[in-house]
């Protein structure tokens, strides 16, 4: 199934594998990367880390446009740093790339008193690629981040699962949610450029 051109990567929740499915489709697509938000890991943050996995020479990695001290829910992580995280401070970066947007931790997580991720993901009007992990509840957050994305009207681009693979639960998601698996990503002992461009080729 061919891919959108910008997209936003999101997760069914935190340490889900949305990075390692980022750098993938940055990969594929040959296109640039954004991480709107990085909480915490600024010495070795995700774009270092999508920068360092990405082979192709087309690809430009994209400032934050708020980098947090602390590994922490990014309203909370913009408290303790004495800032607030405001939506309008947040614009697509200009490019004739294609363009992986990757959001810091699950939709419903909150960016200030009143905004949350997917507040973010509306405002910047990109179709989103969902990324599942199979462990006992991932159904359960599966479909609320699904029917979250649905009762506002974003465009659903189809699951990526992430990890060891797990039959039953994948079936179900897929039928219950009528969405396309776009591909899979399995447990890797070390993740490499090389293994990148293998997975990359699912979606080439």
């Amino acid at each position: 199934m061919p891919l959108p051109h910008q997209l936003i990567v999101a997760g069914i929740g935190t340490e889900i594998g949305k990075t390692i499915v980022s750098a993938t489709l940055t990969e594929a697509l040959q296109a640039d990367y954004w991480k709107p938000v990085q909480a915490g890991g600024l010495d070795d943050s995700d774009t270092d880390t999508v920068r360092r996995l990405v082979s192709n020479p087309h690809s430009r990695f994209h400032t934050e446009a708020y980098r947090l001290n602390q590994p922490m829910s990014p309203h909370a992580a913009a408290a303790a740093d004495g800032v607030t995280i405001q939506l309008d401070a947040f614009q697509l970066p200009k490019t004739d790339n294609a363009l992986v947007v990757e959001l810091a931790g699950g939709l419903m997580v909150p960016l200030n008193d009143q905004s949350l991720n997917i507040d973010l993901v509306v405002q910047l009007g990109l179709p989103v690629v969902l990324v599942s992990r199979n462990y006992l509840g991932s159904i359960n957050h599966t479909l609320l981040s699904v029917a979250a994305c649905q009762s506002r009207s974003i465009p659903l681009v189809g699951l990526i699962f992430n990890g060891p693979t797990v039959p039953a639960t994948e079936s179900f998601i897929l039928n219950y949610t009528q969405l396309p698996c776009l591909g899979r990503i399995g447990q890797e002992a070390q993740l490499t450029p090389h293994v990148i461009t293998h997975y990359a080729r699912q979606f080439a």
